[in-house]
């Protein structure tokens, strides 16, 4: 099935990124985790790459039939072969044993670009009539010798985040003068990456083949199958086939042709190996298994099974809402009475805390902490994790990049088990690595029966299975707004933040969130931040516009969102609060990586629970629901929930009829040849 390609990114992930430099001086915390996460899986794809082939020729990074299908391209482009055939002569790759892991130690940040080579490309864009302030992002993304690169193809500014192909095509056109133009071979190859790269938020690894050039069609590009062509044989790209279906004896195999940027298809091949590899390896028998069985005899319903589960099984699957989580800890206690060494991780330092006090002994760290080093048991020798055991909350919020690493990560023998609510929002990233393993079923998955309890938990399960129904609230657990329009949406929020919400249902403001739909609009994050800061905590906003005592959305990194408040502003920059720990934003990455956060949309809001949440619901953001948003956002309350409604018969629509939108991804493909019918026993 094919997808039409979104370059809309995720709802928040809008203007929140990092430059992934932190501030001189300032120590790696918490907060700047993932990024050490991303820069760690980057440098082991190259490493990866290095040990697999050596010295390679441009073009011929593919290997397999992909490399075969590339061979097609270029006997088309130089006259070999008509073009019609060269997509339907590839074969589905053969079975192949996972290798061994490849571990590397956590990556300390890069360097600052040098100061010559900044000026070097501020003069290239002033020349181009680009904005000054983008040389540091494009020097340190372009590398050395970044002008000369600017200057050579001016559509490599479209590597920049935020450029868009408008912008580099004027940008050229300052450059090259008439020598520019849509059609330029440059530009295609810029574009089809850049397509590529937008793709990723949106949670694709790849994108089909006729997806891809609809989209450069759309963008201007005359020629959508050559610019790809060219950029698979310059090596930007990377080419896939998988099969379609299982061909007779004398049919040709159908297979589903796709395109990848190099990072994400290898993250995704790497989880895959490190997914078989526990999948394919039995624990070793560790003397307990009468201690596993008593322990499994012990424990109440589904958590039984998932103790005897893990007990034999090197990868195990389980699902369930919010009570859930009390099986994972009832698993990670009893591993740990018997003498293993266990860790939990999860989304967030909100989710840690709360799962935390399930525990009594195992550690819990959040995933970026617990990969980068800052938290957990740390390293071996040969780089892996010092645990047996390992279970990840919040599974649904893992993408590709962030899996790999944990699967990598972990020793041969350990057990890995991940754990998650399915009906959320996945991951704001590449991937959608929980729901392809469910689909895949390669390994035991276990389905709690713990029902999250009271009216907040029916409604939300209704919600889970397509319905929105009414429920009994004899305690006000559950309470609609109804609203005519966005601005009487916002006056109705503060009200019930600042007013209502404390005096009728005894939840003080700071743990009331509000959830809406997006960043924008008449009732979007912004707007109502802004109201809600005037009645709460007004002030003049002297930093970057915020105040001490401000509530605010720090993210260190795209899709990574910590709660917090703002402690104090001084020439170092932003004191934060966020998770028990104090994090210094330095004064060039406000803007890009704190918002208020009175207000929040429901990605910001996964991993996340408040005893009082608003879900804010103007009629403009009808197109925007779907089943997991609803359940996503609902789900958030702990002890009340207040709909301010304006969509009317939007909302049960939603519900019933729209399901998350389909992300392309490859993990499945890749798992089959690799994993033994039957895995999932």
């Amino acid at each position: 099935m094919e997808h039409a390609v979104s370059t809309e990114t995720p709802e928040d992930a809008e203007p929140e990124r990092a430059d992934g430099t932190p501030a001189e001086g300032a120590q790696v915390s918490e907060a700047e985790a993932e990024l050490a996460a991303q820069r760690l899986e980057r440098e082991r794809i190259e490493q990866r790459k290095a040990e697999r082939q050596g010295p390679i020729e441009a073009g011929g990074k593919l290997s397999g039939t992909a490399a075969d299908l590339l061979a097609a391209v270029r006997a088309v482009e130089s006259g070999e072969k008509p073009a019609a055939p060269v997509f339907e002569e590839a074969r589905p790759a053969p079975r192949r044993a996972a290798p061994e892991p490849v571990r590397r130690a956590p990556a300390v940040a890069p360097g600052v670009p040098a100061a010559g080579a900044v000026e070097d490309v501020r003069e290239v864009l002033v020349q181009g009539g680009a904005p000054e302030g983008l040389a540091v992002q494009a020097a340190g993304v372009l590398g050395e010798g970044a002008a000369e690169v600017l200057r050579a193809d001016p559509w490599q500014l479209l590597r920049i985040a935020g450029v868009r192909p408008e912008q580099a095509d004027g940008f050229a056109r300052a450059l090259l003068g008439a020598e520019a133009g849509p059609g330029d071979e440059r530009r295609g190859r810029a574009v089809t990456v850049w397509l590529l790269e937008q793709a990723a938020p949106a949670g694709h690894t790849v994108l089909e083949m006729a997806a891809l050039t609809d989209a450069l069609g759309r963008q201007g590009v005359p020629d959508p199958e050559e610019a790809v062509q060219n950029a698979i044989s310059e090596g930007d790209v990377l080419v896939f086939q998988d099969a379609l279906e299982e061909a007779g004896e004398d049919e040709e195999q159908p297979v589903r042709v796709q395109v990848g940027l190099e990072r994400f298809a290898m993250a995704e091949e790497s989880l895959a190996d490190g997914l078989a590899r526990l999948v394919n390896s039995v624990p070793e028998p560790d003397g307990a298994g009468e201690e596993w069985e008593r322990a499994a005899a012990s424990a109440e319903g589904s958590a039984g099974e998932l103790i005897r589960a893990v007990a034999g099984h090197g990868l195990v699957l389980h699902t369930g809402g919010e009570a859930s989580v009390a099986e994972p800890a009832a698993l990670l206690n009893a591993a740990h009475g018997l003498g293993l060494r266990v860790w939990a991780a999860t989304h967030g330092p909100v989710g840690r805390a709360r799962f935390a006090s399930l525990v009594e002994g195992p550690g819990v760290a959040t995933v970026a902490g617990l990969l980068s080093g800052t938290e957990g048991p740390g390293r071996d020798a040969d780089g892996a994790l010092d645990v047996d055991l390992l279970v990840v909350l919040d599974a649904p919020q893992l993408d590709v990049e962030a899996a790999a690493l944990v699967t990598e990560s972990l020793p041969d023998g350990a057990r890995l088990v991940l754990a998650g609510d399915p009906g959320v929002l996945w991951s704001v990233g590449p991937g959608r690595v929980f729901a392809d393993l469910l689909a895949a079923r390669v390994c035991p998955q276990i389905a709690s029966r713990r029902p999250d309890p009271g009216p907040l938990g029916e409604l939300v399960s209704g919600i889970g299975v397509g319905e929105l129904n009414q429920v009994a609230a004899p305690g006000k657990e559950v309470v609609i707004v109804p609203v005519r329009d966005a601005g009487e949406a916002v006056h109705r929020t503060v009200q019930l933040v600042a007013d209502s919400v404390p005096r009728a249902i005894g939840v003080p403001v700071e743990e009331t969130q509000v959830i809406t739909p997006g960043h924008g609009g008449a009732a979007g994050t912004r707007v109502l931040n802004a109201a809600l800061k005037e009645r709460l905590n007004p002030g003049p906003g002297r930093f970057g516009g915020f105040d001490p005592g401000d509530r605010v959305a720090y993210s260190p990194a795209p899709g990574r969102m910590l709660p917090g408040r703002v402690v104090r502003a001084d020439g170092e920059g932003l004191h934060l609060a966020c998770g028990g720990e104090e994090i210094v934003v330095p004064p060039e990455r406000v803007e890009q990586s704190v918002r208020h956060g009175w207000a929040l949309t429901a990605h910001q809001a996964v991993g996340c629970r408040w005893p009082a949440v608003i879900v804010v619901l103007p009629g403009d953001a009808a197109q925007a629901l779907s089943r997991p948003w609803v359940y996503t956002a609902f789900g958030r309350a702990g002890r009340h929930l207040s709909v301010v409604h304006g969509v009317e018969q939007a909302l049960p629509r939603a519900v019933a009829e729209v399901a998350a939108k389909p992300r392309t991804t490859r993990l499945p493909a890749l798992l089959a040849p690799q994993v033994p019918a039957g895995a999932d026993g």
